[in-house]
């Protein structure tokens, strides 16, 4: 055997997994799997020792690598097949009124992180349908997926593409699974996402000052059209072999696209909502001024549901984290001035302190002056200064007035004037209707926020990186799946999360599956009064 080990190894690249040859057809014994595995593990140390000395370390380590993987195998069959001999499994046992008898044990390839891994488990076979008492043991899934590789694949697919993550897990495996068992592994974590938010304990050590900031993002979205090319019945290909002109072809049997007009969007986002919460903390400098100091505890959420969802997860939360209604702490929300995400604020949150983003206010003001001052000239940036300090010490209808006396002053007729008024009229109406959010010099007093800038990064960080690429098309409750699980990923809880989803018990019926075909909806928290 030792002979034949240091054959295989001195190959280049090793049969996958024909180390396990020897117990495809019947049981091993954990002694002949030990004795196998010290026999490999001696011929991997002779593979060192051997070395020609003409090898670089580049040509070493790609060798060993496999030869490290292979090696994991054997100790993980070793566990397995020990696991099972330690199990005292009994000729018959009664579940659920049923009587089981024990009967042959049965083979079964597990993939692991090194990889498919092959073993042997007594069946219990039972009317109705029987199990395994080893796999129930461990809490093995029943779809073939060790729990702590799908929880690999899974969390590098909430970083990268379905394809990179393959290709990833091709170059630090070995080995990796089809694109399309990769998005069933995400769907089937993703069924446990909201038990997970609906039941996280709150972070420790949190501050005086509880902040909310709440922001959309649209990810392109397949259409009906799209999603009928996909699942249709698919057309015979012609016999060219090339792939250009059977391109070519291909073309020629598409319906022309319409033109698109002006503001016309091509990738029909569908909207979801993100919330950032976090808190600050009074401290005092050495000269003795007092401030807040932050963030603490920074999480985010993100979901496809409406807008109204966001803010039921954010009153569910800062109930958590003892910012209850009548606690008598200090609650900010800041927004892009949305009239919606205000009323939602009202109704969640009537104690909060609601703020308008001050950067949204200033992109306004940049609209305004325009109409009046060149774009990019200094008399438009110093007016810009001048409406800013106006803004931040308190003087809001110092700015309104100005901008409705310029409004007058400019004729109703005349070239150019037409879209100087609109510009004038859509920035004072937006701002005269939040007044009542733009009290910045308070905020300023108080050092609290006065611009998103946190939810803004974490729009692009958390959604845009990863579902706004060229090229993609989501189905929104697929997207969901992965959207959340990226949250929880981001917000440090991924070991958690995944002991979490992890069966406490047997699950009747037979082993959980962390595979789906299909996607849980849409969450409903917070929609039930607005039905």
């Amino acid at each position: 055997m030792p002979a034949r080990i240091a054959k295989k190894i001195s190959a280049r690249k090793p049969p996958h997994n024909r180390e396990q040859d020897e117990w495809r057809k019947s049981a091993p014994t954990s002694q002949l799997v030990e004795q196998r595995a010290r026999e490999y593990f001696d011929a991997v140390v002779g593979f060192v020792k051997r070395d020609p000395g003409e090898r670089t370390f580049l040509d070493f380590e790609r060798a060993l690598i496999p030869l490290v993987l292979t090696l994991g195998r054997f100790l993980v069959a070793l566990f397995l097949c020990r696991r099972h001999e330690e199990l005292a499994v009994p000729t018959h046992a009664t579940r659920d009124g049923r009587r089981h008898e024990r009967s042959q044990p049965q083979d079964r390839e597990l993939a692991t992180f090194f990889g498919k891994v092959r073993y042997w488990r007594t069946y219990m076979r039972g009317a109705g349908g029987g199990y395994y008492p080893l796999d129930e043991r461990l809490r093995l899934p029943a779809d073939g997926f060790s729990r702590g590789l799908t929880s690999l694949m899974v969390r590098v697919a909430t970083k990268v593409s379905y394809a990179q993550t393959c290709l990833l897990l091709k170059c630090f495996l070995g080995w990796s699974p089809a694109q399309a068992t990769l998005e069933k592994a995400v769907l089937g974590l993703g069924k446990s996402t909201k038990a997970w938010f609906e039941q996280a304990p709150p972070p420790e050590g949190d501050g005086d000052v509880l902040v909310i900031m709440i922001d959309s993002k649209a990810t392109p979205t397949a259409t009906a059209s799209e999603l009928a090319k996909r699942r249709g019945k698919r057309r015979k290909q012609p016999g060219n072999p090339s792939k250009r002109h059977r391109g070519r072809s291909k073309r020629k049997r598409w319906a022309e696209k319409k033109r698109r007009k002006k503001g016309d969007h091509s990738k029909n986002g569908r909207s979801a909502t993100l919330v950032v919460m976090y808190t600050l903390k009074p401290a005092t400098l050495p000269d003795g001024v007092r401030r807040l100091e932050g963030p603490i505890n920074r999480r985010v959420y993100a979901s496809y549901a409406p807008k109204r969802h966001a803010f039921a997860i954010a009153r569910r939360d800062a109930n958590r984290r003892g910012f209850g209604k009548g606690s008598g702490k200090r609650i900010q929300i800041v927004t892009d001035g949305d009239l919606s995400l205000g009323l939602y604020a009202k109704e969640f949150f009537p104690e909060a302190i609601l703020t308008l983003d001050v950067i949204h206010a200033v992109e306004y003001l940049w609209s305004a002056g325009r109409s009046f001052y060149r774009e990019g000239s200094k008399a438009l940036a110093g007016w810009i200064a001048k409406q800013k300090d106006r803004l931040y010490t308190g003087k809001l209808e110092a700015v309104l007035r100005e901008l409705g006396d310029a409004l007058r002053a400019i004729p109703k007729t005349g070239p150019g004037n037409k879209g100087k008024r609109a510009r004038l009229e859509t920035s004072i109406n937006y701002l005269s209707k939040r007044v009542a959010l733009m009290n910045y010099h308070e905020l300023l007093e108080q050092d609290l926020e006065i611009s998103s800038g946190s939810v803004e990064g974490a729009v692009r960080y958390v959604i845009a990186q990863r579902f706004d690429a060229a090229g993609m098309r989501w189905i929104t409750e697929r997207s969901e799946a992965l959207l959340q699980l990226r949250c929880i990923e981001i917000n440090g809880h991924w070991d958690d999360f995944i002991r979490f989803g992890e069966p406490r018990a047997a699950e009747p019926g037979g082993l959980p599956s962390l595979l789906a075909s299909r996607a849980a909806p849409l969450p409903t928290l917070g929609l039930e009064v607005a039905a």
